[in-house]
């Protein structure tokens, strides 16, 4: 299993806050991410986006996510990746993509009122894949 995977799931349960980045007390699905490649070395410590608002814009966060991660083609998505979806025009969502216990993929994610849950990955006209990425690797941020 992927250590990404692993680590998110170490997550699960951790009530949602807006911009919080704290396991077990409260993150958003962008904290989720940040806090997951903080734990894995992929990024530097102190890395963080902030003043983003509830519903962000989604071009910024996309281009935010272009910045920090690497693209990769929908079919190379697997468990470790990131998912950016969006639920209506614009893309607001980011989760880290697990292996369903049932088969297919999952996605762990913070979710306002939920917290962080894993649930399957059920890309349709509600959640709308817009684009996945690759995490950097461990340490690269020293380079």
């Amino acid at each position: 299993m992927s250590a990404v995977v692993a680590c998110a799931r170490t997550w699960l349960g951790t009530p949602y806050h807006h911009q919080a980045r704290a396991k077990g007390v409260g993150v958003d699905c962008a904290g989720l991410v940040i806090g997951v490649a903080r734990e894995l070395d992929r990024v530097a410590p102190g890395f963080d986006i902030e003043g983003y608002a509830r519903q962000p814009d989604g071009w910024s966060f996309l281009a935010w996510s272009d910045q920090h991660m690497r693209r990769i083609a929908r079919a190379q998505m697997a468990p470790g990746s990131c998912v950016v979806v969006r639920f209506g025009r614009h893309p607001q969502h980011i989760g880290i993509v697990g292996d369903y216990l049932h088969g297919g993929l999952s996605i762990i994610h913070a979710m306002v009122g939920r917290g962080v849950v894993e649930t399957r990955l059920l890309l349709d006209n509600n959640m709308q894949f817009v684009a996945a990425y690759a995490l950097p690797e461990e340490g690269a941020w020293r380079s």
